[in-house]
């Protein structure tokens, strides 16, 4: 078992939102440092309109807290800044921010007049508390630069090829050019060699997927993504793969997000695999052990 670590002399300590216990939970093992113990029971006051409620159950004064919560769905965004306020307010000596999914980074820019810039708000407020950021595989790393403090991207790619080298997939394919970058990484970590597809998005929910010669007669194929979210893209790049007669196909992605028809869309997969930044009925991975090593870097 690895030793403790100390940031500056001073002792960390995992603190776990609600959309993020499991991870908090692996991570804290992974470091073997405590997790702190917090409440999420109703407020006191026993408001019944659905507003979020935390406590701290353990002392933080003088320690670095490592703060692990999804900024998803809109609830846990709140229940983050809750958290992050109330372990500054404890005394934490420094609070590392830990944003396995990081919501509202994909407006990064003003499209038209009058638009929010949500990746830009939400970098702004993240930063009142916390002293540095660490998200998992962001859609575009450009985001990290609009934070006001040092923001990095981990990847979760890893636990993801990881998994699939034990599956004995053959091929690992990339579901446009976009995510070229993911299969790649994951293709050297499972052993398969990796291609892509090429996709043209019609509008949020329609995909078009130009057929390519793959060579995936007899084998087995997994599509790799930042994200599955209605999960049109993968089903429509599933369907041309058995077409072409793969035997398998697993989609798997980092975030799966599984909103709208993406349980029905996906009925098309032999299997999907996310990781554990979102935790769903897919979540087969975790990424506690690239979010330790992130950790134990910024404690040197």
């Amino acid at each position: 078992m690895p030793p403790r670590i100390r940031a500056a002399g001073a002792p960390v300590k995992v603190v776990g939102g609600s959309a993020s216990l499991p991870l908090a939970r692996a991570l804290a093992r992974e470091l073997s440092i405590p997790l702190a113990d917090v409440s999420f029971e109703k407020h006191p006051g026993g408001f019944p309109d659905g507003e979020r409620y935390v406590r701290l159950q353990d002392a933080v004064a003088g320690e670095h807290v490592v703060l692990v919560q999804t900024t998803h769905p809109d609830p846990m965004l709140v229940e983050y800044f809750l958290l992050a306020d109330a372990i500054r307010d404890a005394g934490a000596s420094r609070l590392t921010a830990i944003i396995p999914y990081f919501g509202y980074g994909r407006q990064d820019k003003r499209f038209a007049e009058g638009e929010a810039v949500s990746a830009k708000t939400l970098a702004k407020h993240i930063a009142l508390d916390a002293d540095e950021l660490l998200t998992m595989t962001i859609h575009n790393p450009d985001v990290l630069g609009l934070f006001p403090i040092r923001a990095r991207e981990v990847s979760g790619v890893p636990a993801i090829g990881r998994y699939l080298k034990s599956a004995g997939v053959d091929l690992v394919l990339a579901p446009d050019d976009g995510a070229i970058r993911l299969a790649k990484e994951a293709s050297a970590i499972a052993g398969t060699p990796y291609d892509y597809l090429d996709k043209e998005r019609l509008d949020s929910y329609t995909v078009r997927v130009t057929p390519k010669e793959l060579r995936v007669k007899g084998k087995v194929v997994a599509i790799v993504d930042d994200m599955i979210s209605t999960g049109g893209t993968i089903a429509t790049a599933a369907k041309e793969l058995k077409a072409q007669g793969a035997t398998r196909v697993i989609a798997s992605c980092v975030h799966g997000l599984f909103v709208g028809r993406a349980e029905e869309n996906l009925k098309v997969c032999d299997e999907v695999v996310a990781t554990d930044t979102i935790v769903s009925a897919h979540t087969k991975v975790t990424v506690a052990p690239e979010f330790a090593r992130a950790v134990r870097e910024l404690a040197r």
